[in-house]
């Protein structure tokens, strides 16, 4: 049953990646798309695992809305393609920002996303 959430839940997160990619205009020149998809990803993902760390969510609802759905959204692979084609480029000011927004933003988002849960669920 978890493999199947996870499945589930991985063909529903690539599909809103690429409605999200269609749907919003991206600069060329700099991969903001792919900072904003990982960033509601990371604050998704840091709220999601922490209002269901009850027992009342199945851990194949967990598994498949957390590791699938927005495992499949967000894409470390793309994140390590587009560092790398900046450092190919001698870009490494660009390199050095987006590495920093995708990293730090991505824990500091995370890291909401807990916050928010667990004061909503205090409260």
């Amino acid at each position: 049953m978890k493999i199947v959430a996870i499945g589930l839940g991985g063909f529903v997160g690539a599909f809103l990646r690429y409605a999200a990619e269609q749907w919003l205009p991206w600069p060329e020149s700099f991969p903001l798309g792919t900072i904003v998809i990982n960033g509601l990803g990371c604050l998704f993902l840091g709220w999601f695992f922490s209002i269901s760390s009850t027992p009342k969510y199945p851990p194949a609802l967990r598994l498949g809305i957390g590791i699938g759905a927005a495992g499949a959204f967000t894409t470390f692979s793309t994140f390590s393609f587009e560092s790398v084609q900046f450092l190919s480029h001698h870009d490494f000011g660009f390199a050095a920002l987006y590495v920093c927004l995708n990293v730090l933003g991505g824990m500091g988002l995370s890291a909401s996303g807990s916050f928010w849960a667990r004061r909503k669920r205090v409260t």
